[in-house]
């Protein structure tokens, strides 16, 4: 179980959708993903092909993140009605950020979001049972991509409810203004003070892995990420044609 599996600070990889094509969940179940994120902060994919997808990720055995597209109740609550597993909350930058998250996801007394009766909830069968199931087993990620988060990093993870973090490093690089510019030294720190908050703190460190080479999966590994996002379904279907096409090519010319 994927809940488990971060509370336990155990590796679990899942990859990145920004295509609205049930299609290509069905084939990257096949790969063996524990998760998909379905991304609909910088993607055309709305919240009608969102609960699509939701439906196609969990029945092919896989848990339904959605990295929504701000840290704002209404897309938050709608997301979570059609019965995503979680979500992942862009630029949370303060504690405060990390509070107003957890707010909107879980139920008065433990936070503030309205009650509706969809998917999530049995249409209205199973709002007992869906209760206990936010409190208990919702998936709530905090991305830091931003230094003001990095700055803040010990208090996000020390508040009730924040699973984990995940690190949007082209973000991450563009607040310190070097957006892309993943080696520079002050990013590196950046990264490293997340990275060592998270052991402290006995809490997942994330991180999105843009690169489809599994040598850069690796190398997060070995540091110790456990929250991993590996690539992105547009990339894996990019560089794999480009590679072959490639290697045609040189054996034409040889």
């Amino acid at each position: 179980m994927l809940k488990n599996k971060l509370i336990n600070n155990e590796l679990t990889i899942g990859s990145w959708l920004t295509m609205n094509e049930t299609n290509i969940v069905e084939i990257m179940a096949q790969a063996g993903f524990e998760w998909l994120c379905i991304d609909i902060e910088h993607t055309s994919i709305d919240l009608e092909a969102t609960k699509k997808l939701i439906i196609t990720i969990q029945s092919s055995n896989m848990k339904a993140l959605v990295r929504v597209s701000k840290n704002e109740e209404v897309v938050i609550k709608r997301v979570m009605d059609m019965g995503a597993d979680g979500v992942i909350i862009p630029m949370v930058n303060s504690e405060a950020d990390a509070q107003q998250a957890v707010g909107f996801v879980r139920y008065p007394p433990y936070g503030t979001r309205g009650v509706g009766l969809s998917r999530a909830q049995g249409y209205g069968e199973r709002f007992n049972e869906y209760k206990e199931w936010v409190l208990n087993e919702a998936i709530i990620i905090a991305q830091i991509e931003h230094v003001d988060g990095v700055k803040d990093i010990e208090n996000i993870l020390a508040v009730d409810g924040i699973d984990g973090t995940i690190i949007g490093p082209y973000d991450l690089s563009g607040s310190l203004g070097f957006p892309g510019q993943f080696e520079r030294d002050d990013v590196k720190e950046a990264i490293d003070k997340v990275k060592k908050a998270c052991k402290e703190a006995n809490k997942p460190y994330g991180f999105h892995v843009i690169q489809s080479e599994p040598e850069h999966m690796k190398k997060r590994i070995l540091e110790g990420a456990s929250f991993l996002a590996y690539s992105t379904d547009f990339f894996f279907l990019g560089d794999c044609s480009k590679s072959g096409m490639a290697s045609i090519r040189e054996s034409l010319v040889k």
